[in-house]
């Protein structure tokens, strides 16, 4: 909207207009930073969700026996094989010797100087085999029927079978380009039979042992415990529960030991990641809720009842142990204070490593019992949101990492598979409050926007109104004064 810009009053309009206008704004700056701190809130809590469901992941990993235990597995002799182990392994020593690897089945067929010589004489000649329980055959045209196209051809029909190649077996004076064709899989299952060939420039003996037999498809043979083991491939991961053998090389004359224990290492750092994530959320929350004279409030979330709720949550999962339990404890193994996890006087954890080594190193199924929950949890179908439905009713053998994992994930959302809603937890009933203001805060500025629209608008013509009023009242004066400055001539 054009203004005259004062020039019959003599203001500077434009410039009255914009502070009254910035006057105005101060509300909407106010409320912005209403909404800047709730803002600020959010995301708070955001982090203190992630921090939590941190330590809800940290719980899991030692929340069930095959979750807790590692096993570590070690060979007396290199070479002979690699062993892994996992959680359902048991500890022992073992004894291998491996008699025969397995192979897998290979032919060459009858060397050509050329690879790129068309071999077939007529359309339709073709390469022959079968390979496990499928028959192949596989045609040519005699325009395309060189080695490499028949490699390309037997790969395109039996590749989920058979890899086969051009191989040149003699020198660069005296090539013998060799179609060599293997099974994909190794053992004697996997064998190629049935080999033949009717393209007229490519022979093949089919016979099994036959000089185009390069490799004859063979069986792993292991004796394991003095047990004779036979399987088509060299893992063997069915044999020891929990252990994997890959078999690397046959010496019937070299029995080896295999040796599988408990890897407290990896234990120890699953307790101390526990320990650690633990930390981070009482960390987050005494920030929070840290006070001085000097620096007021530590956080945006000070004094608000979510810190408390978490930390009372995962406190009661961790530390509120049945008395029973300890009273009927004799080695010392029913608390976290027992094992050599305390409480400092900030409220986070630490680790005395000496006493945790002892206890990993004295009775494991005692410390693992702590932790985990070994015998299931069972709500015996308690309905979703209810008292019960996080609580183990078969036994009060849970375990505390068990414990803090189900107490962490009633802090957020699930879903009531029989009703189809959503059951809030204290993550999301904050998050959902903090938004509604947020959006309450944009719908104020918003309205005030308007209005502040609307308001330049009516000064703008209020302004021009005078200016139009002063131009006029300045013509009259002019007029005026010219009339009498003619009576008095």
């Amino acid at each position: 909207m054009f203004t005259f810009g004062g020039l019959a009053s003599g203001l500077d309009t434009n410039t009255i207009i914009q502070q009254l206008v910035a006057l105005e704004r101060l509300p909407i700056q106010q409320l912005e930073a209403k909404k800047a701190a709730e803002q600020s809130r959010l995301d708070l809590v955001g982090t203190l969700s992630g921090l939590v469901k941190d330590l809800q992941a940290r719980a899991a990993a030692l929340s069930t026996a095959q979750s807790f235990l590692s096993y570590t597995a070690s060979i007396s002799h290199e070479g002979i094989a690699n062993v892994s182990a996992t959680g359902e392994a048991q500890s022992g020593s073992h004894t291998l010797l491996v008699e025969q690897l397995a192979q897998a089945d290979r032919w060459a067929f009858d060397g050509v100087v050329d690879p790129s010589v068309n071999l077939a004489s007529a359309d339709g000649e073709s390469v022959s085999f079968t390979v496990n329980g499928t028959n192949y055959d596989v045609p040519l045209t005699a325009a395309a029927s060189s080695l490499y196209d028949i490699s390309n051809a037997i790969n395109d029909a039996a590749g989920d079978d058979v890899t086969a190649s051009v191989v040149n077996a003699g020198t660069a004076s005296a090539p013998d380009w060799q179609l060599v064709l293997s099974s994909d899989e190794t053992g004697e299952d996997f064998a190629l039979s049935g080999l033949s060939s009717t393209v007229s420039g490519l022979s093949v003996d089919g016979t099994p042992g036959s000089p185009n037999h390069v490799a004859q498809a063979s069986n792993a043979i292991a004796i394991v415990d003095g047990i004779t083991i036979e399987r088509s491939g060299n893992t063997l991961d069915d044999v020891l529960e929990g252990v994997t053998i890959d078999l690397l090389s046959a010496d019937p004359a070299q029995q080896v030991t295999i040796q599988v224990g408990a890897d407290t290492e990896a234990i120890t750092s699953r307790v101390q990641d526990l320990v650690d994530s633990y930390n981070a959320v009482i960390g987050f929350i005494n920030e929070q809720n840290a006070y001085t004279e000097d620096d007021g409030v530590g956080g945006e979330l000070f004094g608000d009842s979510l810190l408390s709720q978490v930390k009372r949550t995962i406190d009661d999962a961790l530390f509120n142990v049945d008395i029973a339990t300890v009273q009927a404890d004799t080695e010392g193994y029913s608390t976290l204070g027992l094992i050599g996890i305390d409480r400092e006087n900030d409220g986070t954890l630490s680790i005395d490593s000496d006493k945790l080594s002892a206890k990993l190193n004295g009775n494991l199924e005692a410390l693992m019992d702590l932790f985990a929950d070994l015998d299931g949890f069972d709500n015996e179908g308690a309905a979703v949101n209810s008292p019960g439905y996080y609580v183990d009713s078969g036994t009060v053998d849970s375990g505390l990492a068990a414990t803090l994992d189900r107490a962490i994930d009633a802090m957020f959302g699930i879903l009531d598979n029989v009703g189809g809603t959503t059951i809030q937890g204290i993550f999301d009933t904050r998050t959902e409050a903090i938004n509604a203001r947020i959006e309450r805060f944009n719908d104020r500025i918003e309205a005030r926007e308007v209005y502040l629209i609307q308001y330049e608008e009516r000064l703008v013509r209020r302004f021009t109104a005078l200016e139009e009023l002063m131009s006029g009242l300045n013509a009259q004066g002019m007029a005026l004064q010219n009339a009498l400055s003619g009576l008095n001539s």
